[in-house]
C-alpha cells in the first residue's frame, strides 16, 4: 500500500481506490442517520450531511425548507414532482435547501472554519453544492450514491478536490 498525504490527512490507496477507514465509516453511517431527519417527501431524495476535520464532527445538515418556509409535506405536494422536473435540472425550482448547503451554511452561522474539512453525504453533490464545496475551503467529498448531474462532474474534474464514491469494503 502506498501511503498519500493530502491536505495533511492520510489515507490510503488499493488498486486506485480509497481505503475507507473506520472514521469515514462512521461519519458516512451518521450522515444517513441525519438524512431520516429530512422532510423532503420526493422518493430517494432525503439527503445528509456531515462535515469532520481531524476524527471531530464540525457541523450536520438535511436537506429541507429554510426555517419560516413551508415544507412540501405541509403543502401536500412535492413541487418538482408537480412540476414533472428531471432529477439533476433545474435545482432552484425546490422550497428545499441541499443538505450540503446546509451543513455549509450551520458552519458559518455558528463560526466553524470548514476550511481543510471532509465532507460526508449520501447523495453526490449537485452543481450548487459542488460550487460551495469548492469555495468553502473543503479538501474532501465522500459521497455513497450518484446523483445525474453531468456539470457537477465537470466541476469535479477541474477542481482537483477528490469526491470519493464510497464503498462499504
Amino acid at each position: 500500500m502506498k501511503m498519500l498525504k493530502y491536505s495533511q490527512r492520510k489515507f490510503c490507496i488499493v488498486k486506485n481506490k480509497t481505503k475507507f477507514d473506520k472514521w469515514d465509516h462512521r461519519f458516512m453511517e451518521l450522515a444517513g442517520t441525519v438524512a431520516s431527519w429530512s422532510n423532503c417527501i420526493r422518493e430517494g431524495r432525503q439527503i445528509g450531511a456531515v462535515i469532520a476535520r481531524d476524527k471531530r464532527i464540525l457541523t450536520l445538515g438535511y436537506n429541507g425548507a429554510p426555517a419560516g418556509v413551508k415544507t412540501c409535506a405541509d403543502r401536500g405536494v412535492c413541487l418538482r414532482n408537480a412540476k414533472q422536473i428531471e432529477s439533476g435540472t433545474q435545482l432552484q425550482l425546490c422550497y428545499s435547501v441541499c443538505a450540503e448547503q446546509n451543513a455549509i451554511v450551520q458552519a458559518a452561522y455558528l463560526g466553524n472554519s470548514i476550511k481543510g474539512a471532509t465532507m460526508y453525504t449520501t447523495h453526490e453533490p449537485c452543481t450548487i453544492c459542488t460550487r460551495l464545496i469548492i469555495s468553502s475551503g473543503i479538501t474532501r467529498v465522500v459521497y455513497d450514491r450518484e446523483y445525474p448531474d453531468p456539470f457537477a462532474k465537470g466541476l469535479v474534474k477541474e477542481c482537483g478536490i477528490p469526491f470519493e464514491k464510497y464503498t462499504k469494503e
